[in-house]
């Protein structure tokens, strides 16, 4: 018997539109791209989800273009984002819709 071969992460494609079925009047939606100093996207950079105490609540791999996205609830969260160029944090404070933000490393 062959083991099953694994295609990485199993969070969903983070370059992938939003679906027709989330309601932006209900969701919040945080998403953003991870760039380096220079202005390169960092692709496969682990961005985690923190509270607004710190404490840890999701992570997802960026994608070739260093997008991201979390569905969250609304408040004040802090985006760290852990990648070979270096680490960077960025704060947002989200509502209900869509909530740009980037986050920096190196």
């Amino acid at each position: 018997m062959t083991a099953p071969t694994s295609t990485g992460c199993a969070a969903p494609d983070q370059a992938a539109p939003l679906p027709a079925s989330v309601d932006l009047t209900r969701e919040t939606v945080i998403t953003g791209v991870v760039k380096t100093a220079d202005g390169e996207a960092v692709a496969g950079a682990y961005v985690r989800l923190l509270d607004s105490t710190g404490e840890f609540t999701a992570e997802v791999v960026t994608s070739p273009a260093g997008q991201f996205r979390f569905f969250a609830a609304p408040g004040t969260w802090t985006l760290r984002a852990l990648s070979r160029h270096g680490n960077g944090d960025a704060t947002v404070t989200a509502a209900q819709g869509v909530n740009e933000v980037g986050v920096s490393v190196g």
